[in-house]
Parts: C-alpha cells; sequence; structure tokens
C-alpha cells in the first residue's frame, strides 16, 4: 500500500524520468548515500516527490535557510496533500544569544521574539512524527539543536476514548504536567478550559481546531473538536491523543533529581575558581546558579533553563543532546537540500556555539555543564541519517566523494537552455543597470541584481525607487514570514526589480526573473566563487529570455569555470532540443499559497493571495480572517475587528465569484 499519493497533473520528463529510477535503485541497493546533480530549473523537487512516492517512508528534508525551506514546504504541500507535511524551523524572530566580552567586561544577556505560529508549526512535525508514518518534515538546520527526549515526549500523551473511566480533575492534572495552562476567560493554542463537566483542550500543535471532552459520573461521555472561537461543535470523534504543549516535558521528581546534580556540579566548580584565585568568577557563579535553583524549586522554570539540559534530561556529560531527527524511528530518508551550502553550515555549528559558551563558563557566568546544550556535532549528525539524497546544482566534494551514485540532471522538461552570461566593464554599470530594468520591465519580466554587502543592496534600491523604478531589497535582517511576502510580491509584479546578496542565490524559485545583473562579479571570495556564480546564474534559468550580465574589469578564474560549465550545459540541452523536437518554454508556475498565511496578520496574506487562489485555498484563507477577526473583539480591538470583517466580506465575495465560474 502507497503512504504517499503524488497530487499532480504532471509527468516526469527531460532528464528526470532516468533520474527518478537512478535515485530509487540505489536506494533500494542500500547505498547510505546518492547525489542527485540538478540544473536550476530542472525539476529537482519534482524528481525528489517521485522517489518519495515510490519509498513509502517518513522523510525529513533539510535545507539551509528559512525562506528556501518555506519553499520547500509550499510545494511538497501541494505535490502531496493527503499527507502529512510539516514546517520545523526556529521560532524565534529574533535571537541575541547570552555572551560575554571580556576585552570591555561587557555582559549581554539573552534575548529572544517568538514566533508563536513557527512555534505551533514545530510542535506539529514533532506530533505527526510521533503518530505518522506519511510524514515528510522540510526542516532548516535547527533540526540539529537541543530538542526534549522524544521518548519522554511520547510517554507524555494522554490517550482519551468515549466511554473511558476518568475523573475530570485527573484529566486536568495531567494536562498541567505536559505543560498545558489552565485559563476559563482567554482561550488559546496550549490552554485548556473548565465549565462543569465539559473540559475544552487547545493543544498546542493546531491553530484550528480544539477538543472538548464531556464528562458523567467520572467517565468520558463524548468528545468533539469545536471551534475555538465560537465554541461551535465541528465533528464528533471516538477517541484521540492529546500531546504536550511543549518540547520538553520535565515532571517535579525530575527536577529535585537534576538540582542535587547541579548543586554537586556548583560545587566542584566553585572550589576550582577558587583554587585558581577567581574569586569574582566564582561568586559570581555561585550567586546566579543558586538563584536559578530557587526559580527552578518555586516555577518549574528558569530564565536560560536550556543551560541546564544536561541534568534534566540525565545525560553523561560530553553526551549529544536530544534533536529532532531522534523523532525518526527506524527506516526514514533524510534529503539535504543545496547541500554544498547545507553540509558546511551543519559542520560549523558545532564550533561556534562552544567558542561562545567557554566565554562564560571561564568567566563564571555558566556551569561546564551548559556546554552540553548544543548543536549536534557533525560526526554525530551523520550516524543519525540512515540513508541520504544530497540535491545541489554543485555538489561539494564531501558529498561526491561519500555517494556512491552522482545522478545528472541536466535536461529541463521544458527545453530551456542555461542562461547566455554576457561580461560587462564596471563603468557606466548603474546607467546600464537602469537601462536593462527598464527594457524588461516594458515586458513584463523580473530582474535580479545581486550585490556584494547588505548596505549597498539597500543603497541601490534607495537610488533606483528616486527614479521611479519599482524595486525592493532582501537579505537576512528580514524576517521569515515576511522574506516570503516580497518574493510573492516580486512575482505578482508589485514590483519589477529585487536587490539583494545572498538571498538570491540557492533555490529561490522565480519563473518570472528573464534578468540577473551581478555586481563586482570579479571581487573573489565566497559571493563570487565558482560555486557561488553557478547558483546566482541559475536564478534565471527558469525563463525563456533569460540573460546573466557580470559586471567587471576582469575574468577571474571563478567566473572563467562558470562561463565554460554554463557552455558545456547549453551544448548538451541544445543537442537534446534538437533531437527530440523540442521548443523551450518559460515555466509557467501558480503563485500557491504557502507559509505566509501564518503571518501575525492574516490580512498580509490575503491582500496578496485573493486574486491568485482557487475558491478551495480562498475557504481557507476566510477561515483564517474570520477567527482573528473574533479574537480581535474577544481582545476589544473593534476597529481591528471590523476591518477583518470588510476583508472577511470581499474574500466571501472572491469566493462566490470564482465558485460562479467553474459552474
Amino acid at each position: 500500500m502507497n503512504l504517499f499519493k503524488l497530487t499532480t497533473d504532471f509527468t516526469p520528463q527531460g532528464d528526470q524520468p532516468k533520474a527518478i529510477d537512478a535515485l530509487y535503485k540505489s536506494i533500494k541497493a542500500g547505498n547510505q548515500s546518492s547525489t542527485l546533480l540538478g540544473v536550476t530549473g530542472s525539476g529537482k523537487t519534482f524528481t525528489v516527490a517521485n522517489v518519495i512516492s515510490k519509498l513509502n517512508r517518513p522523510v525529513l528534508v533539510i535545507s539551509h535557510n528559512k525562506t528556501l525551506a518555506a519553499q520547500l514546504y509550499s510545494e511538497l504541500k501541494g505535490l502531496f496533500v493527503n499527507n502529512a507535511v510539516e514546517y520545523f524551523v526556529s521560532y524565534y524572530d529574533y535571537y541575541q544569544p547570552e555572551a560575554y566580552i571580556p576585552q570591555t567586561d561587557t555582559y549581554i544577556e539573552k534575548d529572544a521574539s517568538i514566533n508563536d505560529r513557527l512555534d505551533r508549526l514545530r510542535l506539529s512535525a514533532t506530533s505527526s512524527i510521533i503518530s505518522r508514518k506519511d510524514v515528510i518534515v522540510v526542516a532548516s538546520v535547527s533540526c540539529i539543536y537541543n530538542l526534549g527526549s522524544p521518548v519522554d515526549y511520547s510517554k507524555s500523551l494522554i490517550e482519551l476514548e468515549e466511554s473511558r473511566k476518568l475523573e475530570r480533575d485527573t484529566l486536568i492534572k495531567e494536562l498541567i504536567k505536559i505543560q498545558y495552562e489552565r485559563n476559563d476567560y482567554d482561550f488559546k493554542r496550549g490552554f485548556l478550559r473548565v465549565k462543569g463537566d465539559v473540559v475544552d483542550i487547545f493543544p498546542s500543535y493546531k491553530d484550528d481546531d480544539a477538543i472538548r471532552v464531556e464528562f458523567f459520573n467520572d467517565t468520558v461521555e463524548s468528545l468533539s473538536f469545536i471551534d475555538p472561537q465560537n465554541n461551535k461543535t465541528k465533528m464528533k470523534i471516538k477517541n484521540i491523543s492529546i500531546y504536550p504543549a511543549k518540547h520538553f516535558v520535565i515532571e517535579l521528581p525530575r527536577i529535585q533529581k537534576a538540582i542535587g546534580s547541579i548543586k554537586g556540579e556548583l560545587e566542584d566548580r566553585y572550589k576550582s575558581l577558587m583554587d585558581k584565585k577567581k574569586i569574582v568568577e566564582a561568586q559570581r557563579l555561585k550567586s546566579r546558579t543558586k538563584y536559578d535553583i530557587e526559580m527552578m524549586l518555586e516555577t518549574g522554570y528558569c530564565h536560560g533553563i536550556e543551560n541546564y539540559s544536561r541534568h534534566l534530561s540525565g545525560r553523561l556529560p560530553g553526551s549529544r543532546p536530544y534533536c529532532l531527527i531522534d523523532y525518526f524511528q527506524g527506516d526514514f530518508l533524510t534529503i539535504i537540500d543545496e547541500s554544498h551550502v547545507s553540509l558546511p553550515q551543519i559542520r560549523g555549528m558545532y564550533m561556534g556555539d562552544k567558542a561562545r559558551k567557554e566565554v562564560l563558563v571561564e568567566h563564571g557566568f555558566r556551569l561546564p555543564s551548559c556546554l552540553d546544550n548544543r548543536p549536534l556535532k557533525y560526526n554525530e549528525f551523520k550516524k543519525l541519517l540512515n540513508q541520504v539524497i544530497y540535491v545541489s546544482a554543485t555538489p561539494g566534494e564531501p558529498e561526491k566523494k561519500e555517494s556512491k551514485k552522482i545522478i545528472e540532471q541536466v535536461v529541463r522538461p521544458t527545453g530551456l537552455i542555461d542562461p547566455e552570461i554576457e561580461v560587462k566593464g564596471t563603468k557606466g554599470q548603474i546607467d546600464d543597470i537602469i537601462y536593462q530594468l527598464k527594457s524588461r520591465a516594458k515586458l513584463g519580466q523580473r530582474v535580479l541584481i545581486t550585490t556584494l554587502t547588505k548596505r549597498m543592496a539597500e543603497d541601490l534600491s534607495a537610488h533606483l525607487k528616486e527614479l521611479g523604478l519599482k524595486v525592493e531589497y532582501l537579505h537576512s535582517e528580514i524576517k521569515t514570514i515576511e522574506r516570503v511576502k516580497i518574493l510573492k510580491e516580486l512575482r505578482l509584479r508589485k514590483f519589477d526589480c529585487l536587490v539583494g546578496v545572498n538571498l538570491l542565490r540557492e533555490g529561490i524559485d522565480l519563473p518570472e526573473v528573464s534578468m540577473v545583473c551581478i555586481l563586482d562579479a570579479d571581487k573573489e571570495g565566497f559571493l563570487r566563487s565558482h560555486t557561488s556564480l553557478i547558483q546566482t546564474v541559475g536564478r534565471c534559468a527558469r525563463h525563456v529570455n533569460a540573460k546573466v550580465i557580470m559586471y567587471a574589469d576582469k575574468i577571474t578564474k571563478a567566473m572563467k569555470q562558470t562561463i565554460d560549465e554554463t557552455q558545456r550545459r547549453r551544448k548538451i540541452q541544445f543537442e537534446y532540443n534538437a533531437k527530440h523536437n523540442i521548443k523551450p518554454m518559460s515555466i509557467k508556475k501558480a503563485i500557491s499559497q504557502g507559509l505566509e498565511v501564518h503571518a501575525k496578520s492574516v490580512k498580509i496574506a490575503a491582500d496578496i493571495v485573493a486574486d491568485n487562489l482557487d475558491a478551495q485555498l480562498l475557504y481557507q484563507v476566510a477561515a483564517d480572517i474570520e477567527r482573528e477577526m473574533y479574537e480581535a473583539a474577544g481582545h476589544l480591538e473593534f476597529e481591528k475587528a471590523a476591518s477583518l470583517r470588510d476583508d472577511l466580506k470581499k474574500i466571501k465575495q472572491d469566493i462566490l465569484r470564482k465558485e460562479k465560474v467553474k459552474v
């Protein structure tokens, strides 16, 4: 029986059929690693989706940044509509780690802003992995960071069944143990509400369904899904499992045991610092740690509790922490997208984390055990994996050496040829960019401009705007969901040109882009290496009129390699098209609903997608707006509620209009 059902009208074309077959055979033969070397626009995601549908295994897809992870999540969700496609990235909108700068005696306290919706998606991912086999989790490299034990997580779930003997108060106590909070007035995600013999639970991993448990004489009389905003019953159910509200589920007895271990470490470390005549550091450590212990005993929590995770989870010193990969049991497949970037990033994370924390330990801000709250080391990460597919247009040497099979996918299903590359001098480059931008805009096409710095991207964007051109910029300081929104608006032609730095390289899927302008192409370094240039060139490879302009005063080795490799690929593609009588066509890709529906204001998503969705997806957007409207009214934000009401009315009119068109 096939667990995964691929929902698509397309069939594999070009090099895809042989790539799908070769990858499938490689995995079935037991090869630990395989590499898909696919050029931009060759449909690597579609190839991988076909392999997933044939293998019938849980899948972890790792991407090196949130933007690409969001794009993959949207694409796979559209291809596997009946399966659990989940999204797992860092839930911080803003994160400043704890640090100490000895040179200036500056202590920087940890500061973070958690995105509630990304937190829900993370919890949804782990609950799906535990409960289903047909699951695909698209994750950023945050999947190698410390997470609660999957054993504790699984043991903590509460099984509810109609007619089960269970006291109401016992259920309430069990829910509080797994981190749910009681609030009978403000009912939201991760909370429970009690009214007489009725207990309502709003699971932390859901955003549209709450669970109502009705009791009679210490028996579960009925179970149902309800709308958390208007309390209307949506569906009766016979049984359900409630998963913990947080990934870290630690009971009081374990906290008490951990505190004994923390005190023992504190005593040893205090003595060690005093022996070294580090009196200030010793007193600082003693004061801070005792305060944390008191907070844990009183509230079960303290600021920076993750630094005591080794004690709380009962792990041995130096042992690795649990992470998302531990939640996958048995036979699963890992796909590492843009592996030439993802693998070095995974490899470097441990050392960066260690360097920062060693300074904190040395100066008495943290116990040495804080070093065990860390990302995985590279060898630990590799040991956790079962079988791997590396996916990249430019795989690195480690993937090539490790892979038993390297499958090349050069010919695109659309017959598109790799972009023509032209090298121009830097004199008058801005005037030329303005001319190119205006020319492409008249044709309804989009342009990407890559710079070397964020400041340059912002300044160039501002200058072009002053000239009346529709331009925006994109870089890493822009929040996750906002990035997705900007990329979607480029496709919708809210503006014609996007200026960026490194975010415009790997995997960004923008079929409307017909030109890429590379400033300072001859400035040798990471951003202008052969790999980076190949990836940047590929950003316009989905358009039939694709062209790349490199602005440079000399041709570097990296530029020559890029031009030569592009010519090699163009020759293969031309020959294939001539042999099969194929006429190249630009990729036409629907602008579908994706991660932006989780934006803080659902109105943002509605504005973007209302004119570009079918009626079924509009129903989902309408439901999101209606929930936010009720929530705003509940908080007495009547102006916001009224605005959302008007948006809801417009969306419903769009639904009626589209349904009439169907008829």
